[in-house]
């Protein structure tokens, strides 16, 4: 069921995925706070000194929106500090190559660390309450064992780059939360009061990830009043 979602999700991106590609990137650890990079290519001269012709570059396939990853590494969190002020964003990405460069070079949910969140968002919104955009939305989560998130988590960013919901300019991002005994997906939305919107969201995310349980979606502003009191407004 989850193969057969993502096939269109996925269409385009079998290029992607091909780890050998003439651009590579630095080997990322987002635990290890790296935010990783394309490495220089030099281009070696002939033995009669003439330069070899340049690499043909490789066909890109530009996505409909920049997204941006960001992580919010736990040994830099305090209790003491502003929630939110350890998030840093770590790579912008625009097209499928850039996303299967990033992807297959840093740690999954099941390898990072308790307490971690790892966020993916459109570019230019910051995962945090406070972001204008997310301000007055919400978000769906569904939950899983420890070490189990890696594939729904996949699944969540591949139809988010894929523009797969029919909402999907309601979407503002998408975090994975990894905790001592489960791991949380959250879908963040811009206008929480659109019911029809939530609901669709909701809807297809259950049916793209083969998720049967059920699942809620909570404001982010009962969220900021209630903090864990907050109840689901919506359920799918």
């Amino acid at each position: 069921m989850i193969e057969e979602n993502a096939k269109s999700a996925t269409a385009a991106m079998n290029e992607g995925s091909e780890r050998n590609s003439s651009s590579s990137m630095k080997k990322t650890s987002v635990d290890e706070d790296e935010s990783g990079g394309k490495e220089a290519e030099i281009v070696a001269g002939d033995s009669d000194g003439a330069l070899a012709p340049p690499k043909a570059q490789p066909t890109r396939h530009p996505l409909e929106n920049s997204w941006t990853f960001w992580f919010d590494n736990p040994s830099a969190k305090s209790r003491q500090a502003a929630w939110g002020s350890s998030i840093r964003p770590v790579y912008t990405f625009s097209s499928v190559e850039d996303f299967w460069r990033v992807y297959n070079n840093i740690h999954h949910p099941s390898k990072l660390a308790v307490g971690a969140d790892f966020h993916c968002f459109k570019e230019k919104i910051e995962p945090k309450w406070e972001d204008p955009i997310c301000a007055n939305g919400g978000k769906w989560t569904v939950s899983f064992s420890r070490g189990k998130s890696d594939t729904c988590w996949l699944y969540t960013l591949l139809a988010l780059i894929g523009e797969q919901f029919d909402y999907g300019d309601e979407i503002c991002g998408a975090v994975v939360n990894v905790r001592a005994r489960q791991e949380k997906i959250a879908l963040w939305t811009k206008n929480a009061a659109n019911e029809a919107a939530q609901l669709s969201i909701g809807r297809q995310w259950k049916e793209f990830l083969d998720y049967n349980d059920q699942i809620g979606f909570i404001f982010h502003a009962d969220a900021k009043r209630l903090d864990r009191g907050a109840k689901n407004r919506y359920t799918v």
